[in-house]
Parts: C-alpha cells; structure tokens; sequence
C-alpha cells in the first residue's frame, strides 16, 4: 500500500486531463460568490438588532434592562430563526430543482426568490413584513446552498476541486465582514437608513450571481445524466477549453457515463435508499458533519456577537464584529491552500482540537470575568479577562475558518455518488441549517436575562466546547480522506474501504487505470469516425461516447 503523501500528491502536472484547467477554476471560483448572500444575510442581522433606531421603530412597547426601547426575547429569536427556517426549506427543495431543470438555471430562480426576500426587508417597518422578508431570503440562500457545492464540485478539476469548493466559505466570510463594515458605517444613523441601506446592498450580490451565472455552462456530469450529450460534449470542451470532437473530451464524458450507469443499474435512487446500505454510512456521515459545524458555536458569535460583546461589558460591539469577520476571512485563506495539500482528514481532526481549547477558555475567561446586577445588566469586573475571552474568540474563529468552515462544503460536495448526489446534498444542507435554525431560536432564551430564561451568558460557551470535543471523535471515526481523487474514485473508495483510518492509504485500482487507458485508446479509435459525423450534432458526440462506454465495459 502507498502512503498518503504517495496517493494524494496531485498536482496539475501529474493530472492525466488534457486541455487547460483556469476556465473550471474560473467557474468554480465565481460560483463561489454565491456564498456572500450567505454571509451577508447572516452578519447583517447581528448588527440590525443591535441599532437604536432599529429597535425603537420595531419595537412593540417593550423595554429592555438599559432603559430602551427594544424589541422582546420571542421577537428576536423569530426574526433570527426565520431565515434558516426559509433555509431548511429552500434545502430541500433544491434537487427538484437541481435534477429537473439543471443546476445553472435553478441557481438563477434562486437569486430571484432571494431578490423578493430583500426587497420585503427593505420595505419594512413592522416586524411581520420583516419576517415574512427574511423568510424568502432564506429559501433563496437555502437553494443556493445546496447548488453551489454541487456545481462546484461537478465543474472543477480534481487536483483543485477542495479550494474550489472551499472557496465557497471564503465568500461566505467575506459577506460577513462586508455586513460588519457597512453595519458600522449606518449603525448609529437616525433615520431608516440605518437598517435599509445595509439590507438593499444585498440587491447588488444577487444581481451579480445572477448575470454571471446566465454566461457560464450547465456542469456535464447533469447534461450526461440528462441524456443530453451533444451539450454535455460543449460544456465540457469549454471549460477544458478543448474541441468537442477531441479525444480527451470523449473519454471524460465515457468515464462520467459509465459511472452512472453503473449506479443506475442498481434502480433508481428515492430519500428512503439514502438512509440504506451501501449510501446509509456516507449520508450519515455528511449529515453529522454539518450539524457539528453549526453546534461548533460558530453562529452564535455572527448571529449574535455584537449584543453579546455589548451586554459583556465590551464598549463597541460592532468594532469587534468587525475584527471577528475580518479574522474569519483572512483564516479561511490558508485553510484553502491546505485542503488539497495536507488533506481534508488532518485539517479536520487539528481544527476540532484548536476550537475545542479556544472555546473552552472562552467559556472559563468569560464567565470568570464578568458579573451581573440585580437587573440583569452584564459588566465587566475584570477587563484582562474579558479580553482574554475576546482573543481566545478570534483564535477559536481562525481554526474554524482555516478548517471546519470550508471543508465541512468539500467533504458533503464530493462524498457521493452522482446518481444521488443532488438529494444527498440536499439533506446535508437542510441538516446544516436546522441546526443553525436551532441555535439560532435557542440561543436567546439559554443566554438572556428573565424569568423562563437560563441566564447563561458566558456559560453558553462550555456547550460549544462539548460539541467541539465530540468533533475530534467523529473526525477519527468517520472522515475519509479523499484529496486528489475524482468523484468517480471518491465513490469506488466508499465502496471498497471499510474504515475512515484505512482511507489515508487507499490508492485507485489498477483496473480503473486500465479502464481510463483503454478508454483513451478507444477515444483514438473512434475519433475519425466522429468527423464524418460532426455534422449531425448529437448523434456524433452520443455515438462517440456509447462506443467509448462499451469498449470500457469490454475491458
């Protein structure tokens, strides 16, 4: 058996794929702006319930302990919550729209559906059209989740397909930061500008994915799964940026169909088979993957942060918002250098161990370091600690963000099968959300001050902990290591490996090379003939192909 290091040292030049690779990272890398919708909707919230104006044109007659008006705790947890509830739904339906109409064109309804939720926002000035607002807005990011991974992940070259899909998390985090800056900029305004102007840029973000996403080609492995090969041929040779008829091109498109035939050849795929043997280990597994992401406690600062930075004593929680974001982006960075080189499984298992700490002395220096009076205000009594708790946030979001955070996108990207990769993907996202649906209704009543309340304050920090030590386990027991295979070899991998520690040093097998070898020599073959046909569009490029498929069958 080879080592890790002999098995996943992919690089570009050791990439037996023909044509040129910057168009597929080109696509990927765009597509991945759709993640700023994420972010932004999620950061903007943070500092929109902390505005003063906001608060007292929402507000129902309620008064918080400061002496303001402001709006209630079941007000709060609603209008944060609602959006991962549009989320989960938006989840779930996204291979309905996936499979059915395309990946392309389902991402473009999307940003339409996320169009009305802002526009709603922006017209608001009561709490229900505000919910109603956030609520569409999340069925959009919800089908938006879902299908950007997926693109991703059916786009991108194999030796860069982990910072490809990363790259996902890196837009996600830079539309946090964008939301911190601009909730800073109107925060303390007195008119409705200061909560309208940082809703309606979202306006921009969406328009942007939207004409991008009208001049970049459907994925070939849905156009194949279509039947639709003639396209399938065309998209694919305009991101190897190769001629349709080319050998290379053939062979791709013969590999992705017999693949799928493979699969198809064991029926067809509902819900109820996702939670089955041989798929049950990997759903699972992708499942639990995005749940610890959200109980890692990650959204509670985002969500949050600046509330909980002002009530624990520090003085501008939107400066600290800002500097968590700005932290949150820059770490993501060389998370993304690293997916491909050290591999998913490593970077998993050291960042559950570095978040586990941070939140651990978060919680200790947290609660340490601050009291309450009798009306339920929150100071400071020792500044050393509350900065030692602000620090330990900001390392805590570095290992999140150069790890967790992006890869939790790669891994449920690219662990299954094509067959049923649209609806898997679909469940792992749901999953994500409800459980930031979850923390994000919860979270008030475990935090706040009242009757019916926990009064946790600092204290909610040692659940984070707990959830990050349960990470490490679930990192050695569960996570695969598939840097450097395709998607095709990442399923035959989950086929033949029984174990997530055997993984490390699984390579491809020899009768995949033979089959890939012989494919191309059957490509040669057939290629001339494919001239005569060129003409006919569709039966060309499908006779090309279904020969290319018999021959590897053959073999």
């Amino acid at each position: 058996m080879k080592s890790v290091v002999g098995k996943t040292s992919v690089s570009p030049s050791e990439d037996q794929t023909e044509g040129k690779a910057w168009p597929g990272i080109a696509i990927g890398f765009f597509a991945a702006l759709g993640g700023i919708l994420f972010g932004y909707d999620t950061g903007t919230i943070s500092g929109i319930l902390a505005m003063p104006y906001w608060q007292s044109t929402f507000s129902t007659g309620y008064v918080n302990p400061h002496g303001h008006a402001d709006i209630t705790t079941s007000q709060e947890s609603a209008i944060v919550s609602i959006l991962s509830a549009g989320t989960f739904v938006g989840a779930l339906l996204s291979p309905f729209f996936g499979d059915y109409i395309g990946r392309r064109l389902a991402l473009l309804v999307s940003t339409w559906v996320f169009n009305l939720g802002v526009a709603l926002q922006t017209a608001a000035t009561g709490i229900p059209l505000f919910l109603a607002g956030r609520f569409f807005a999340g069925l959009g990011v919800g089908l938006i989740s879902a299908l950007i991974p997926l693109y991703q992940s059916e786009t991108a070259p194999k030796w860069l397909r982990g910072a490809i899909v990363g790259a996902y998390q890196l837009a996600i985090t830079l539309g946090l930061l964008l939301a911190a800056v601009c909730n800073n900029a109107t925060g303390m305004r007195t008119d409705t500008g200061s909560y309208r102007i940082p809703i309606a840029i979202q306006f921009a973000w969406s328009l942007l994915i939207f004409f991008g996403m009208l001049v970049l080609p459907e994925t070939p492995r849905y156009l194949v799964r279509a039947g639709r090969m003639d396209k399938a041929a065309h998209a694919l040779a305009s991101i190897r940026r190769l001629p349709a008829d080319h050998a290379e091109i053939g062979r791709e498109l013969a590999e992705i169909q017999a693949h799928g035939e493979r699969q198809d050849s064991l029926g067809p795929t509902s819900y109820l088979d996702l939670f089955k043997p041989p798929l049950l280990k990997r759903q699972l597994t992708g499942m639990a993957l995005q749940a610890l992401q959200q109980l890692s406690g990650i959204n509670f600062i985002f969500y949050y942060g600046t509330k909980y930075f002002q009530n624990s004593g520090v003085s501008n929680g939107f400066v600290i918002q800002m500097i968590t974001s700005a932290i949150n982006v820059a770490s993501t960075l060389p998370g993304l250098c690293a997916t491909d080189n050290w591999g998913r499984r490593p970077l998993l298992l050291y960042g559950a161990v570095g978040m586990c700490v941070s939140q651990f002395i978060v919680a200790m220096c947290g609660t340490l370091s601050s009291g309450q009076d009798a009306a339920g205000v929150v100071y400071a009594k020792n500044l050393a600690g509350q900065r030692a708790a602000v620090a330990f946030s900001c390392i805590y979001i570095f290992f999140f963000a150069s790890t967790w955070g992006p890869l939790a996108w790669v891994v449920t990207g690219e662990i299954y099968p094509l067959k049923s990769r649209a609806k898997s993907l679909s469940l792992t996202t749901a999953t994500n959300w409800l459980f930031n649906w979850a923390i994000a209704y919860s979270t008030p009543y475990l935090v706040n001050y009242g009757d019916g309340y926990a009064n946790l304050q600092s204290k909610i920090f040692f659940i984070w902990f707990a959830a990050c030590f349960l990470c490490v386990a679930f990192v050695y027991f569960y996570i695969y290591e598939t840097k450097g295979l395709s998607l095709e070899e990442v399923d035959d991998l989950y086929t033949r490996v029984s174990s997530a520690s055997s993984s490390t040093s699984w390579v491809p097998s020899k009768e995949s090379t033979l089959v890939r070898n012989h494919s191309t020599k059957t490509e040669s073959h057939v290629s001339s003939s494919h001239h005569h046909a060129k003409g006919s569009g569709e039966t060309g490029s499908h006779a090309r192909v279904q020969t290319a498929c018999t021959e590897k069958q053959q073999a």
